[in-house]
């Protein structure tokens, strides 16, 4: 549901719309709806807002949307620093569990170690299509 609303926020017109509005053109529930854009509010791809005076919400698209805060090389880190300390806690474990744990830490650090760049490499093409800095 979250991608049917996703996908309806960038065509529909106006672009602010209520949850009734979007619910009617996606013939869902409200509650499903409501779950639907909490879920997507919580990672920052759409705003809910309400207008003083007014008693329902609008739901558009959070331009934070594009931020790229997952490209942010520490949260890598801090995932492999957390399964190296799950395979010291699992000295005694399976081969197979300690195996999952060492791909999941060497997993992170290259994802540590290559976002920043693929970040980098975002903002020269994004500055290449003139878009904002």
């Amino acid at each position: 549901m979250a991608g049917r609303v996703l996908g309806y926020l960038f065509i529909c017109e106006p672009p602010q719309q209520t949850i009734a509005e979007i619910g009617e053109a996606l013939m869902a529930s409200r509650s499903a709806i409501t779950g639907a854009v909490t879920l997507l509010a919580g990672h920052n791809v759409v705003r809910r807002t309400r207008s003083a005076g007014q008693r329902v919400d609008h739901v558009t698209l959070d331009p934070r949307a594009l931020d790229p805060t997952g490209f942010a090389g520490a949260v890598y880190r801090e995932q492999a620093e957390l399964a190296r300390t799950a395979l010291g806690l699992l000295k005694d474990g399976s081969s197979e569990r300690r195996a999952m744990l060492e791909e999941g830490a060497a997993f992170y650090d290259f994802l540590a170690e290559r976002m920043p760049a693929l970040l980098a490499e975002w903002h020269e093409k994004r500055a290449a299509l003139g878009h904002r800095p």
